[in-house]
């Protein structure tokens, strides 16, 4: 049974920094996306980052317009935990981001996610 285990939320203030964890249990990534969604109150849940894996060492990566320059997305040496790290932070960066895995890829997009995190609150304040 797959289990995704966010943390690494909390609070900053504009400009400054957090990194993400999601701790993949039982998942097998070769083959399929992960990806970081977030949701804000009263808004509609949003794309943050994708990742396809091809391989192992190789994949493909997207990032929504307004993180790119800002978010990266990185991976433990054992290849059971990604991370997003999350710099340059904008009160507008505030929400509640979830990890997701077992995604499809459908050209350079990646869609029709299977497993889903519990979230962790970002607050950026001003």
């Amino acid at each position: 049974q797959v289990q995704l285990v966010e943390s690494g939320g909390g609070s900053v203030q504009t400009g400054g920094s957090l990194r993400l964890s999601c701790a993949a249990a039982g998942y097998t990534y070769v083959g399929y996306c992960m990806g970081w969604f977030r949701q804000a109150p009263g808004k509609e849940r949003e794309e943050v980052s994708t990742i396809y894996f091809f391989t192992r060492d190789t994949h493909f990566a997207n990032f929504a317009d307004p993180v790119k320059g800002r978010f990266t997305l990185a991976q433990d040496r054992a290849k059971t935990t990604l991370y997003l790290d999350m710099s340059s932070l904008k009160p507008e960066d505030t929400a509640m981001y979830f990890c997701a895995a077992g995604g499809r890829k459908y050209g350079s997009r990646c869609t029709d996610f299977t497993y889903w995190g519990q979230g962790t609150q970002v607050t950026v304040s001003t």
